[in-house]
């Protein structure tokens, strides 16, 4: 990362899941699966989050953790005109607040947090399942796509701590238009 741009956010949320929850038909109900909110979640390189369903498995490798903004749940929430969600039922295993994260597909970026650093590369989207409509509230899988987070390969062994935190992103990134200023604290380093 040539050019870094740093931004203040936070993390909410750690989610670390040792099963799936959503599968099956969505009628069925969810499985009954223990998720832990973690304080802090160890990860490791090409791995991902340690304990967590997705953590080694060969398939998940470049898409091992996701990341999403609790911004983008407040406004599908608004939007729909429903109580705010639950950020943990997406299963999303990083909830933050302030991180714009569209622009990091496809590029290499770091959360620094608890005087640690994780470097990841954003992958893919990580696009919502029809158990949205179920778990969140009817049309939030319509509401979701293309603001449900992004999948990240995870490029250097570090651990993750809820609370604030700091993005480190090679591109520019903008306020978010939800209504809540989000870059708080954009520098450019050398």
């Amino acid at each position: 990362m040539a050019d870094k741009y740093r931004y203040d956010i936070e993390i909410l949320h750690l989610l670390v899941s040792p099963a799936h929850a959503y599968f099956g038909r969505a009628r069925d109900g969810a499985a009954d699966v223990v998720t832990i909110d973690a304080a802090m979640a160890e990860v490791v390189t090409r791995k991902g989050i340690v304990g967590d369903r997705f953590y080694g498995k060969a398939a998940h490798m470049d898409a091992a953790v996701t990341l999403m903004s609790v911004e983008a749940l407040e406004a599908m929430a608004s939007e729909l005109g429903v109580a705010p969600f639950d950020p943990l039922l997406p299963r999303r295993n990083v909830v933050l607040r302030g991180a714009e994260l569209a622009p990091l597909l496809g590029q290499d970026f770091a959360v620094e947090s608890g005087g640690s650093v994780v470097e990841f590369h954003g992958g893919r989207p990580a696009h919502p399942c029809a158990w949205m409509d179920r778990m969140l509230a009817p049309g939030a899988h319509a509401a979701m796509r293309g603001r449900g987070g992004i999948r990240c390969r995870v490029r250097s062994d570090g651990t993750l701590h809820r609370g604030p935190a700091v993005l480190v992103s090679p591109v520019p990134l903008e306020p978010r238009q939800a209504g809540v200023a989000h870059v708080l604290r954009p520098s450019r380093l050398p």
